[in-house]
């Protein structure tokens, strides 16, 4: 049977973080194998490419009428879904986090009528462990696992704490992320000479900022570190900065660290570092991590949620907290950079071996059967079978 080209909606969040990088790749990857897809967001994700053929995007205006106090974006959303899906004749729809976008989904589809998209719902974590216990979101949350067609998640822990959370009966898919490494576009000389770094170790840092990443414990592993006048932090961050600008001179270590934001390929950066450096309290699963990985870097970070998943037992994780043995872990690696080295080697592999895109299709591959598929889907690539769980 001839394959056909499935024609796949996408909503994620645009800004750098975990779920709106993996969504950005996804369709991208869907893209490149003849699939139609379509973009939802209030703005351009940050590493999509526009220029790609059959990527489309669609961006969502915030609803600011003077008939409402607040700004609103679920309707607004749900409707250009509906829009969209209808006259696009789109086959599903795949949302990044059950709220909003799983609820747009499922508002979308209710509009659209019976020729509406399958909705498939992946879990990054922040909707399910921090707005989960929420009695203000909890509700609509549970609704939008309990009705989309297929939910995954991104790890086996935050498929169990999901399970827990919500007392689920459906299954929950676990996918785990994947990572498709582009080569650099400038030399690591190049990168570090502009960065200002020479002979330093510089570790490395790739997050949205956000509270649970504890990025004030990240500043106190540097203020710690015995070889200190050795290192710099570089810090990718996905939003401002400024909140933390005090802890620096507090801590006697501006100095030390550097921040930008990603406005050139992350590549350039992670072929520049010498290790990856993640502090995060609550982490499902560790996109910036794996990344890490895939560059050969070793990775110290705390030992929570989905992390050892990734990690495996490449990398240095420590109990949740304890600075001082990170701190001793970083001036470890300076001190031996042969050792350093052969754990990022071991790190790599792994994530070439683990987490790639055809890893997770062919682990998605082997609990699928054609009538789960579909008969018009049966030939398709299985590369979009990760989001088509419930056809």
């Amino acid at each position: 049977m001839e394959q056909r080209p499935l024609r796949i909606g996408i909503t994620c969040f645009p800004l750098i973080g975990g779920s709106g990088i993996l969504a950005t790749s996804l369709g991208m990857e869907l893209a490149a194998r003849n699939h139609e897809v379509y973009f939802f967001s209030y703005a351009k994700p940050v590493r999509l490419d526009l220029t790609a053929p059959r990527i489309h995007f669609h961006e969502v205006a915030v609803g600011k009428h003077s008939v409402f106090p607040c700004p609103d974006y679920t309707l607004p959303l749900a409707v250009k879904m509906a829009d969209v899906g209808r006259a696009e004749r789109l086959d599903l729809f795949h949302v990044h986090y059950a709220v909003p976008h799983a609820t747009a989904a499922f508002l979308a589809a209710e509009m659209i009528g019976n020729s509406a998209p399958k909705i498939v719902t992946t879990l990054h974590g922040t909707d399910t462990t921090m707005l989960g216990p929420n009695p203000q979101y909890r509700g609509a949350i549970a609704h939008a696992l309990t009705h989309s067609d297929a939910v995954t998640a991104v790890s086996e822990s935050l498929r169990q704490q999901t399970i827990e959370t919500f007392a689920l009966t459906r299954t929950v898919d676990v996918i785990p992320n994947f990572f498709t490494p582009t080569a650099p576009t400038r030399s690591r000389e190049e990168v570090r000479r502009d960065l200002g770094v020479t002979g330093e170790f510089l570790v490395l840092h790739m997050s949205n900022l956000r509270p649970s990443k504890r990025i004030d414990l990240l500043l106190r592993i540097i203020a710690k570190m015995k070889q200190r006048n050795r290192v710099r932090l570089l810090i990718l961050a996905g939003s401002s900065f400024a909140s933390c600008e005090p802890l620096l001179d507090e801590l006697g270590i501006r100095q030390n660290v550097i921040v930008r934001t990603a406005a050139e390929p992350v590549e350039n950066y992670l072929q520049a570092a010498d290790a990856g450096l993640y502090t995060s309290e609550i982490e499902s699963f560790g996109l910036s991590i794996l990344e890490t990985m895939f560059f050969a870097k070793p990775i110290i970070a705390f030992r929570v949620g989905g992390i050892p998943e990734v990690v495996g037992n490449t990398g240095s994780l420590h109990k949740f907290g304890d600075v001082d043995a990170m701190a001793k872990t970083v001036d470890e690696l300076i001190e031996s950079p042969e050792q350093a080295r052969e754990i990022g080697e071991a790190g790599r592999k792994r994530a070439s071996a683990e987490f790639t895109a055809q890893k997770a299709s062919t682990a998605l591959r082997s609990s699928l059967s054609p009538s789960v598929i579909g008969s018009a889907l049966a030939a398709a690539d299985f590369l979009a079978a990760i989001v088509i769980r419930a056809w």
